[in-house]
């Protein structure tokens, strides 16, 4: 077995593990500077809107000489607004304008081919009005907010609402992550950008849902047993599926990584930033909040019941007791697991 298997296997009996729940609080400040730092930046920076959203041209020229600098500056000159020139495989240019009104498009249109000295009507123009845009952005919140609800809806009935509102915020802590990084780095916002964040989510979720799982199954009559309190089988939840959310994020981080640094930065082709930063950030967030933010959110949710309080109560005091005899509760735990093994073995010996 390797080492990382053998790691996997001894954190999933418990022999070996991190107090994530113990160490909750760290994390939540962790979490709280990093969620203010990406507020900020989205109040101070805003983000950068393609021209899905707030409108504008996109027009794709035939081959020409001209270079991609001349371009832009030509194209800024002649529209009055920022202009994103990329150079196609076929030698032609993708001139993206922000901001422009239709009806002056086909003005700029006419000065883009007698600065580029190709024919005007080889030059193909995509158009995209401000009502549009507005269309497009509205459904997009639209489309969030119904995945939201019905994360929601769903985790209520398969697991309980605790888990439901510590899972939303999980996923809103990694929207929120993911956004800001975008105001930072100034990367373009487009259609690509809102289906890497759903992705992502859904990624955030799923991920959430293992732990969820493991935790439920765990906890199954939880109060009828004085080993264990609620978030330690939480804690021992968590170890048990972390080397598998390691390994899972990180191959989904490679490829994703690969378009990000090496197609949108060594080879230029920018078009892929819209979608890989999304992916990138908001996987290594939605790893992050499962571990961190979800299951010890869900302690705090879950050890405010009674029965909870009473059960930590009885552990901690056994446990007392048990140091007080000198006594250790874990081998009272192993002999009451074995036990019924030897009765067991017994009565298979009586019948022999």
């Amino acid at each position: 077995m390797s080492k990382l298997g053998d790691l996997g296997a001894k954190l999933y009996r418990g022999e070996v593990g991190y107090d994530f729940v113990g160490k909750r609080f760290i994390w939540y400040g962790v979490s709280i500077l990093i969620t203010i730092t990406a507020v900020v930046a989205l109040a101070v920076q805003g983000l950068n809107m393609g021209i899905e959203f707030k409108g504008g041209a996109v027009f794709t020229t035939p081959k020409t000489a001209v270079s991609v600098a001349a371009a832009t500056t030509g194209a800024e000159k002649a529209s009055g607004h920022d202009a994103i020139v990329q150079e196609l495989g076929t030698g032609g240019l993708r001139i993206q304008i922000s901001g422009l009104d239709t009806g002056d498009a086909a003005g700029v249109k006419k000065q883009l081919a007698t600065d580029l000295k190709v024919n005007e009507a080889d030059i193909n123009a995509d158009l995209v009005g401000p009502s549009w845009g507005d269309q497009i952005a509205n459904k997009a919140w639209t489309g969030l907010g119904i995945f939201m609800i019905l994360v929601v809806i769903y985790l209520a009935i398969a697991f309980e609402w605790r888990m439901a509102v510590a899972a939303l915020i999980a996923l809103i802590h990694d929207l929120t992550i993911t956004v800001g990084v975008y105001a930072l780095v100034g990367f373009e916002v487009t259609p690509g950008t809102v289906i890497g964040l759903l992705t992502i989510l859904g990624y955030s979720l799923y991920d959430t849902v293992v732990v969820f799982d493991g935790l439920k199954e765990g906890s199954k009559d939880i109060t009828k047993q004085t080993r264990y309190t609620f978030s330690e089988i939480a804690n021992r939840s968590i170890n048990g599926t972390l080397v598998r959310s390691i390994n899972t994020t990180v191959v989904a981080l490679l490829p994703v990584g690969a378009l990000l640094f090496i197609g949108g930065g060594l080879l230029d082709a920018g078009m892929l930033n819209d979608i890989s930063l999304s992916l990138f950030v908001g996987l290594a967030a939605g790893a992050y909040s499962s571990i961190f933010i979800a299951t010890p959110l869900v302690v705090d949710l879950k050890e405010r019941e009674p029965a909870m309080k009473a059960l930590k109560k009885r552990v901690l005091a056994k446990r007392a007791a048990a140091a007080a005899k000198g006594e250790s509760p874990e081998d009272e735990g192993r002999e009451a697991e074995s036990a019924p093994q030897v009765v067991a073995q017994g009565r298979a010996g009586r019948r022999r």
